[in-house]
């Protein structure tokens, strides 16, 4: 039987050398104190604004981190479907970041958008949205994605990929003759910032970050970080 031993060696230090190599420079903009918003909910929809102009591929979408029940950090990626107060999303709440928010209702996002080198970083509690909010964006979902909702045991451990394909022709055939309903396990999250830090890539990896802090219930403090 031949060793694959060096052959594994080889690509591993390969690897290494490769990602040790990537680099990129960003110039294209800055980013001053002066020039943002004194409300960061104000300042993060004017970069929505200009990342959607930039055709930024999946501009909603971005990094949540919970806490798990072991205190490790969780992260995955969801889309971001509101602003207003804070930073509205939508899940199964019986789901593992359901479960975690349930449990240790404290958040980060993390927006990154290459095409205009910038990333946004928002710390905050999360809280569930009302009926009526989780109602109305349900039922703007396609039809499909509505019985999605319903099919999935989300975060549950199954058998195959049959068991949700099984479920979902069942669902269909099911909200044929019964109209569909919300499930009451599926809804939304809001987050509400306490801390929001806006990056923009500079040259030399020298950054330039401008970070808001909550200071008492509606008042903002801004300072200039080092990158």
């Amino acid at each position: 039987m031949p060793s694959f031993g060096p052959l594994k060696v080889f690509f591993k230090t390969k690897l290494s050398m490769i990602l040790a190599d990537i680099r990129k420079d960003y110039t294209l903009k800055s980013l001053e104190i002066q020039d943002v918003d004194s409300d960061p909910l104000l300042q993060f929809r004017r970069w929505m604004e200009e990342a959607i102009q930039a055709e930024a591929l999946e501009v909603n979408a971005m990094c949540l981190s919970t806490i798990s029940e072991d205190g490790f950090p969780n992260a995955r990626i969801v889309l971001l479907k509101e602003l207003d107060q804070g930073f509205v999303f939508f899940t199964n709440y019986a789901s593992s970041k359901g479960k975690e928010l349930a449990a240790s209702p404290k958040a980060s996002l993390t927006f990154f958008w290459p095409e205009i080198e910038r990333q946004v970083r928002v710390v905050g509690t999360v809280e569930k949205i009302s009926e009526k909010e989780s109602d109305t964006y349900f039922f703007s979902r396609p039809i499909s994605s509505q019985i999605g909702a319903w099919a999935s045991p989300q975060s549950q451990e199954i058998s195959d990929r049959t068991v949700i394909e099984e479920s979902q022709k069942r669902l269909e055939e099911e909200f044929k003759e019964t109209p569909i309903q919300r499930p009451a396990h599926w809804g939304g999250f809001r987050l509400l910032p306490h801390r929001i830090e806006f990056w923009q890539g500079r040259p030399s990896r020298l950054h330039d970050r401008i970070c808001y802090e909550l200071e008492g219930k509606s008042s903002w403090r801004k300072v200039r970080l080092a990158p």
